[in-house]
């Protein structure tokens, strides 16, 4: 192994179905429970150990990992305008109910999910994290701002009723006399 700047791979893509990943315990893990789950079910696989002795070819392999990531950043950055716009929607339609808020509190949640996923994928510090953690956040701020108005919004009025309601009134129940 040459200096800190040597990557150590746990595969390289060869062919289908085989992947090119930094060792890293995590990884390691992962790969370790994915190949016995191969085996277990039948199945064939190897970890091959290798090392990146030239330089050029190492900087592009972790471009590439680097350039994947970025791309999915931009598409969470994408997907959030989305959710934005989509709020702003349900407000211009009138329809700020609490039903709107908890659709659009599994979209956040897949957001969250999805960019906790691609952080732990992102080994080398790809470009996008910042803009796509500052979307999610501003999502969060969104829904939060629309659960309040949907809450106000079903809230019953502080005005009395034109109509008095009815009451229920409790009865003596009858007795064999």
């Amino acid at each position: 192994m040459r200096g800190a700047s040597c990557v150590r791979w746990v595969a390289h893509a060869l062919a289908q179905s085989v992947y090119l990943v930094p060792e890293r315990p995590a990884t390691v893990r992962t790969v370790n429970r994915l190949l016995a789950r191969v085996q277990r079910e039948g199945g064939r696989g190897r970890v091959l150990h290798e090392a990146l002795a030239d330089e050029r070819e190492e900087r592009e392999m972790i471009a590439a990992f680097c350039a994947e990531r970025t791309d999915e950043y931009r598409e969470i950055v994408e997907r959030t305008r989305g959710f934005l716009a989509e709020i702003a929607m349900e407000r211009r339609r009138g329809r700020t109910t609490y039903t709107e808020v908890e659709e659009s509190g599994a979209d956040l949640i897949r957001f969250q999910k999805w960019l906790t996923a691609v952080r732990q994928r992102d080994y080398f510090d790809a470009d996008g994290d910042d803009e796509a953690a500052a979307a999610v956040v501003a999502c969060e701020r969104a829904l939060s701002e629309f659960e309040a108005e949907a809450f106000a919004a079903e809230l019953p009025s502080e005005e009395p009723p034109a109509v008095a309601p009815r009451r229920l009134r409790a009865v003596e129940p009858e007795t064999d006399a």
